[in-house]
């Protein structure tokens, strides 16, 4: 089984910065919680550390497993995919479901079967990435997914598996046809999107979704509601200026100025309390963790492993863009974690799997001399 391994290319430094992400989350998380949580610090804390260190095992085991071996069983994993998203609605708590003790949120690990799935799916009709029928079918399969997960409802992650779609399939090699095809017909759309859910009569959006989206459009508007969390996550992380703060000593923490700050705005607590020098040190690390798996994919011995990882690189970058976006006032409000910082045991063990193929297809990577 292990014959064509070569663990000479099981990349270590690729490991270190998961690690180094994950210790910088579990800092910032007990920083976030050590006042204002309800259930104490060491809760939180506690429950990131164990799941990392859960998960970092799951992560080791994956990544001895041949992902070509995984992908023989991508209708499989889109089945289950289907399964666990439509028991959260039967059976589940909103977005959470409890499954042998564990509460997950099956959205999360949606993003890595899905990477799989669409991975496999264009990999075994490659010739056909340029038909209309095989594109539209590619849509539907991600649609039946993204509408459960709608009915959550969860959007922001609805967007994660659309831009995961699109980046998987230009990088299989989609004709710029379609995509300048594609940003003709957005570009109106979006300004037509935008006008239609500012009307009263509009039964797109949920109510909440919508004041997020008009608090970013008209901050003067929701400048003592929605828009008040974006306003003083600026205002924090400006106020960290160099050096921050000092863990522990973050307005935001003191006086409550954030709901739920272990999650969505822990970029922040980081930004406060560690200041322009700590957060450099938190992009740096994505970005590195980001370009090394896009190495990998370079030298990819096949299309399915290279599309696996454009997938994991497309949905990480995506939520580093989003949540550190949030947090700074580019971007509305949308709920998306920070990967591997933000707490959550289901958005760390989704993207630890994902790091767990991609160090399997590392080292089967072709050898270069």
């Amino acid at each position: 089984m292990f014959r064509k391994y070569q663990f000479k290319r099981y990349d270590i430094l690729l490991v270190l910065t998961v690690i180094a992400l994950v210790a910088i989350g579990i800092v910032a998380i007990g920083s976030a919680t050590h006042i204002n949580s309800a259930n104490g610090t060491s809760f939180f804390r506690n429950k990131q550390v164990i799941g990392f260190i859960s998960g970092f095992i799951i992560m080791c085991i994956i990544s001895l497993i041949d992902y070509t071996f995984i992908g023989k069983f991508y209708w499989v994993i889109y089945g289950v995919n289907l399964l666990l998203l439509t028991a959260v609605l039967i059976f589940g708590d909103t977005r959470w479901i409890t499954i042998i003790g564990f509460r997950l949120q099956p959205s999360e690990f949606c993003k890595i079967l899905m990477t799989l799935f669409i991975a496999k799916f264009i990999d075994k009709n490659k010739e056909r990435i340029n038909h209309p029928l095989f594109l539209l079918q590619l849509i539907i399969l991600v649609a039946v997914p993204t509408l459960l997960i709608m009915k959550q409802p969860d959007l922001s992650t609805s967007l994660v598996l659309f831009f995961m779609l699109f980046i998987q399939v230009f990088a299989a090699g989609l004709s710029y046809k379609y995509i300048i095809g594609a940003a003709v017909v957005s570009i109106p759309s979006g300004m037509f999107f935008l006008w239609y859910i500012q009307q009263p009569w509009q039964k797109l959006l949920k109510t909440y979704q919508l004041t997020r989206i008009l608090a970013y459009v008209h901050p003067e508007k929701y400048a003592l509601t929605q828009a008040m969390q974006t306003n003083n996550s600026i205002q924090a992380i400006g106020s960290g200026q160099l050096y921050g703060k000092g863990l522990y000593q973050g307005t935001l923490n003191k006086y409550n100025y954030l709901p739920e700050p272990q999650t969505d705005f822990i970029f922040s607590i980081i930004g406060e309390e560690l200041g322009f020098i700590g957060s450099c040190i938190v992009i740096s690390l994505l970005f590195i963790l980001i370009v090394k798996c896009l190495l990998i994919a370079k030298d990819a011995v096949d299309m399915y492993g290279m599309l696996i990882i454009v997938g994991v690189v497309a949905v990480i970058t995506f939520q580093v863009f989003v949540n550190i976006g949030v947090t700074t006032g580019i971007v509305p409000n949308t709920g998306i974690p920070l990967p591997f910082i933000s707490y959550g045991l289901s958005s760390l063990w989704s993207n630890l799997i994902g790091i767990g193929i991609i160090l399997n297809i590392s080292m089967q990577r072709k050898t270069k001399f």
